[in-house]
């Protein structure tokens, strides 16, 4: 039952009833970020049509936006604002942002000709970017303060209620993007648009904006009913001050004369109090072991982007459902929903049995070995997912493919004395290569017909060549292969060749070829993979009909019609580009890994740097903490920039090398690391302020009796 006590909030259950608009408000807020980044780098690359490293750039850039703008909206929480203007105002920025992304990615916005791609791709960057600095800004700003205003809402003596609320509040954090990465990628692969059908952006981007407008809502329903603490300074501020006043007390006074002081903080004891000066001391400490920590967010982070990329050169059919190469990100929330009590009810006690002192510095080590291990993992998936890609001419290369669409043998003679192939009947071969300026004419056998061909290509494509042999002639027919790169997102590139002597109109689900004559071929038409469609061939007012074969993801087919007796269309399939073959199932195990990392890295730090940090000084750690994540994001940036690698396992070899470096350097500084118990130094602290408070009101007493007896 609900209730209401004079000076308190109303409670449902001996909680207040302000923190179940708190916990709404988070989930909402959790499902609209992660929702849309999980699509992020995907729009980056097809619809904005950047390059692999450029998406990958400006991803990282945007996540690393995210985690330092946490300093400011608590900066302007703590000196300013409060907690809940500051959540209302940047909330109110957040949805902006989220909307104007949604806006961005409708194609049909500049699409003037109508043609489903947009003409002015400038307008959709510009309307990105500023939606993403924006969102950065929001979901940043209200980042430290959400979860300490739900605290703000507990009196002093609901200790156990406040625990469990934190428990829920992180929950419904996992929830939110647990469902959203789940949700936004199947949105995605929707079609919608006026002028024509494309991948739906702007629904994907859309409902994270919605949801976002929802928790801006729900969050300003409850304001009656919050307790609303006013500012009352920042502690950051305050540790940055008493650090600049030492550096520049000890820089005026570096002169030998002047005696050494204990630890170079303690220059700053001319201002500031003993106390926070040693708080400060026991911070800055903790710092120091983060330094090495961005390099292991480097490579977490790039799940959403080089690992997703790497999903879309797989194949994602899991039988009856079909996986989105953005969905593979799932993996991660829903193994540490498992993980998490598996290690800390399993895996820690089992070590704790073996007498193995598994102290929070070493879990972090192996947290670090871990990443780097999941890496390798990543690299080995990428070495089989190379081994299937087509390899397209280079400069000064062609390549020629031979199709027999004749009932007899067929010999061609590629001259001078380059290459000899013979092709049966209905049969293909692979892309041949050869060097363009070599290449100057071919003879064809079949039988006792011979055809010579003189032959000029323009250098870096393929090529088909379809051959058939009539009672009286060979005919040979160039086709242009225009397919310069492995179909995006899965899909499939189809075309048809008119095998049969009239000439006929195709139609594949509800894409028209128009009308083909006879030994032509269309161009190609992309369609979504892992389906099967009814192909229908119409000539002389008779429709013959067949349902394809299951395509796959990621193939370029040549069908040809070969037939059309009894309604029945008789077609045969030529592979120009193989599927994808490498199951998205292989990324699981460097998922596994990498979540396994994050249970003792990210948990063990966290719980480490509150353990040996003051009670007045989480906040300082916690801005420290996300600001390794935006540093980890930068490092991104700077080694995907810096090394110019052209394979891309090569790449995640470097980041597992750099990561395995810098757990070493980690394992020595933890070794030389010696724990402290800062309940111990703030009662140490208490005692002898409290026995500074004896001398002096021992002091003000003989002071007052001299002046009694004057």
């Amino acid at each position: 039952m609900a209730a209401k006590s004079k000076g308190k909030s109303p409670s449902y259950f001996g909680y207040p009833l302000s923190i179940f608009f708190i916990v709404i408000n988070e989930f909402c807020e959790r499902f609209s970020y992660y929702g849309m980044r999980a699509v992020l780098v995907l729009y980056f690359k097809y619809f904005l049509h950047w390059d692999d490293n450029l998406s990958t750039a400006i991803y990282h850039t945007f996540v690393a936006l995210c985690y330092l703008t946490p300093i400011l909206g608590a900066l302007i929480a703590d000196s300013w604002l409060g907690k809940f203007k500051t959540i209302v105002s940047l909330s109110i920025v957040y949805t902006i942002g989220q909307t104007v992304m949604s806006v961005s990615s409708i194609s049909d916005l500049t699409d003037h000709n109508k043609d489903g791609s947009p003409d002015n791709v400038s307008v959709h960057i510009a309307l990105s970017m500023i939606g993403l600095i924006l969102i950065a800004l929001g979901t940043g700003g209200i980042k430290p303060c959400v979860s300490a205003f739900g605290g703000d809402q507990f009196e002093d003596d609901q200790e156990k209620q406040r625990s469990r609320f934190f428990s829920i509040f992180y929950l419904s954090i996992n929830a939110g993007s647990l469902i959203s990465t789940i949700v936004t990628p199947i949105l995605r692969a929707q079609s919608c648009g006026i002028h024509s059908k494309q991948r739906c952006y702007p629904l994907a981007f859309g409902v994270p904006a919605a949801l976002m407008a929802i928790s801006l809502a729900v969050f300003v329903i409850g304001s009656g009913m919050y307790k609303k603490v006013k500012p009352q300074g920042n502690i950051m501020i305050r540790v940055f001050k008493c650090i600049g006043f030492a550096i520049k007390n000890r820089f005026r006074h570096r002169s030998k004369q002047f005696p050494k002081r204990e630890h170079w903080l303690d220059w700053a004891s001319e201002k500031y109090d003993k106390r926070l000066i040693a708080q400060t001391k026991m911070v800055l400490k903790v710092l120091f072991l983060y330094i090495p920590l961005p390099m292991f967010w480097a490579l977490f982070d790039q799940q959403g982007s080089r690992w997703t990329l790497q999903a879309t050169a797989m194949d994602g059919n899991f039988g009856s459902i079909q996986i989105q190469p953005d969905q593979m990100q799932t993996v991660n929330p829903i193994l540490i929903i498992v993980m998490v009590p598996v290690v800390d009810g399993v895996i820690y006690p089992l070590i704790k049995k073996c007498k193995i002192n598994f102290t929070p510095l070493r879990k972090i080590t192996v947290g670090m070995f871990l990443a780097s291990l999941a890496f390798v993992a990543a690299a080995l998936v990428q070495v089989q997912i190379d081994k299937t890609l087509p390899v397209f001419p280079a400069a000064g290369q062609s390549q020629i493919k031979v199709i027999n669409l004749g009932t007899d043998n067929v010999i061609v003679r590629f001259e001078p004395r380059l290459q000899n192939v013979t092709v049966t009947p209905m049969e293909s071969t692979g892309y041949m290569t050869f060097e363009t300026s070599q290449l100057q004419s071919l003879n064809i056998t079949s039988g006792n017909k011979t055809k010579y061909e003189i032959i000029q290509l323009p250098g870096q494509n393929r090529h088909t060549l379809g051959i058939k042999t009539t009672a009286t002639e060979i005919i040979a027919k160039w086709l242009f292969d225009n397919v310069t790169s492995k179909p995006e997102e899965g899909n499939n590139l189809i075309r048809f060749i008119n095998n049969l002597p009239d000439d006929i109109n195709i139609t594949m689900e509800d894409a028209s070829f128009g009308t083909v004559t006879s030994l032509s071929a269309t161009n190609y038409a992309s369609f979504s993979g892992g389906r099967k469609d009814k192909i229908k061939a119409t000539s002389n007012s008779r429709t013959c009909s067949v349902t394809s074969k299951v395509f796959g993801f990621g193939s370029a087919y040549t069908i040809i019609v070969n037939e059309c007796t009894s309604d029945n269309l008789g077609v045969l399939y030529s592979e120009d580009i193989a599927p994808n073959t490498v199951h998205m199932a292989w990324q699981i195990p460097q998922y596994f890994i990498l979540t396994c990392a994050e249970v003792v890295f990210s948990v063990t730090g966290l719980e480490f740097s509150y353990s040996q940090a003051p009670s007045n000084m989480k906040a300082v750690l916690q801005a420290g903490w996300l600001l390794t994540v935006a540093v980890g994001n930068i490092i991104v940036l700077i080694v995907a920039g810096a090394s110019k690698l052209s394979e891309q396992w090569a790449e995640y070899v470097l980041f597992a090398a750099l990561l395995l470096v810098v757990c070493v350097i980690f394992a020595v500084m933890a070794y030389f690391y010696t724990y402290t118990d800062p309940n111990e130094v703030e009662a140490q602290l208490d005692e002898e302020e409290k026995e500074q408070r004896k001398k002096d009101q021992h002091i003000y007493e003989n002071q007052a009796e001299v002046v009694s007896r004057m």
